[in-house]
């Protein structure tokens, strides 16, 4: 089927450091390989067969309109005087609508835009900025509409999603010959971009929530040259650049309180070993919200009135990492989350204009169900038995908190509700590097 035909991601010939197979089906990362040390690995878990993301669900997709667990039932919504009602529908329990209801956008297949078929929700600047930055090979735009009262949310929602390989500047490419690495040096290899745009479409007066994000897992140590011992990701080295975490109710929905993780050492993810401190039970997954110091001043939602032809938000996220023009980032967010291992020498820096990440070390996965990837020491057979256990995978899901509108505290401001006067931004930015790996 074309919707689980992946589309390759590729940097220019020159430096051929990373490359990604996005599925149609559900804006799917199927594959993030990286290349270095001489070899090819693959940085995120799943199934070897594009097809089993059917079953194999929320395993590097987009979600649906809302990340994470909201209230089953009907809530009032009201942002800048605009109001309508949201009725979550229950999926993970009879209290519980996870990841925007029982049909997300990660069951659905996503459309690939084309200049027969341009993109809407990107500016004439911002693609004339992406053109200049990336081959035709190294990026794609998609588009999926959600209709009103699809699983329960108001309004009719176009959403396009940029996903892009950012190649590494022209001073990284002169040490990408072999045998060049051999110091201790930290090399960018490139970067991986995703840019998620939103807005009402044939609406007025109406206000929607819109919570999106890649829940995307990784594990930097799954394809390693010397004999597979584990898969566990617990020697990987995490920062967190947070200072409270979400406080959860036994269903896992948020409460609107947060605590503080001075008070919580397991929480406190300062180049901190994920196995430090593991906590028991089902491991992480928590929701850390960033420190105030720490959050961009990129919008998240833009009054459609600014959106023109001129209108750019991705001059800075095109750039390369090294570029020397405003220390490579330009407006860019300081990094906020750093995952690495020190055995396969990948390091993974994470920007974003979202207040907060969900970290998931794949607590709830079983063995037994599911498929592991061949290259990843698996059959890739569906429920043969040596799928992925718990601890396999870092999940880094990068999006504002918990059911905020439901907050008062956060009543138009961050409240992850959208107007449709209104154009929701939402970018994450992944700089890959890598460094000689101990052995």
């Amino acid at each position: 089927m074309s919707n689980f035909k992946s589309v390759l991601l590729t940097l220019p010939s020159l430096t051929p450091s990373l490359a990604l197979e996005v599925l149609p089906h559900g804006l799917t990362i199927h594959r993030l390989f990286v290349q270095a040390d001489g070899r090819t690995q693959d940085i995120v878990i799943g199934p070897e067969s594009p097809e089993d993301h059917v079953t194999q669900k929320y395993t590097n997709t987009i979600i649906g309109r809302y990340a994470n667990r909201i209230p089953v039932g009907t809530h009032t919504l009201e942002r800048n005087g605009i109001n309508s009602e949201l009725t979550a529908l229950p999926n993970e329990s009879p209290r519980v609508s996870l990841h925007g209801g029982p049909r997300g956008f990660d069951a659905v297949p996503w459309t690939r835009l084309t200049p027969e078929n341009p993109p809407t929700l990107f500016s004439s600047a911002e693609l004339s900025q992406l053109l200049s930055a990336s081959s035709e090979s190294s990026s794609a735009i998609f588009r999926l509409v959600s209709e009103d009262g699809d699983q329960g949310y108001p309004g009719r929602l176009v959403v396009e999603a940029l996903i892009a390989l950012i190649a590494p500047g022209e001073q990284e490419r002169t040490y990408r010959k072999p045998g060049d690495i051999t110091d201790n040096a930290e090399y960018d290899l490139g970067s991986v971009l995703l840019v998620y745009r939103a807005k009402l479409d044939r609406e007025t007066n109406t206000v929607t929530p819109v919570n999106l994000t890649q829940h995307w897992g990784f594990n930097l140590e799954a394809s390693p040259k010397d004999t597979l011992e584990t898969l566990s990701v617990k020697n990987h080295t995490l920062t967190i650049k947070a200072d409270r975490v979400a406080k959860l109710d036994l269903d896992c929905l948020g409460t609107g309180s947060f605590l503080s993780v001075s008070d919580a050492p397991a929480h406190a993810h300062s180049s901190k070993k994920i196995g430090d401190l593991f906590p028991g039970g089902n491991g992480y997954d928590d929701y850390y919200a960033f420190e105030d110091s720490a959050n961009s001043t990129i919008p998240t939602r833009v009054p459609l009135s600014k959106f023109n032809a001129e209108f750019d938000l991705l001059k800075d996220l095109v750039r390369p990492s090294n570029n020397k023009d405003s220390g490579g980032r330009g407006s860019r967010a300081a990094p906020v989350v750093e995952l690495s291992s020190e055995r396969s020498g990948i390091k993974l820096v994470f920007d974003t204009n979202q207040h907060g990440v969900m970290f998931y070390a794949n607590g709830l996965a079983s063995p037994t169900k599911g498929a592991r990837k061949k290259i990843h020491g698996g059959s890739g057979v569906r429920d043969k038995g040596d799928a992925y256990g718990p601890g396999t995978a870092a999940f880094l899901e990068f999006h504002d908190p918990l059911s905020a509108f439901l907050d008062s505290k956060n009543k138009n401001g961050e409240d992850t509700l959208v107007t449709s006067d209104e154009l929701y931004h939402n970018y994450v930015r992944c700089d890959v590097r890598f460094k000689e790996p101990r052995r």
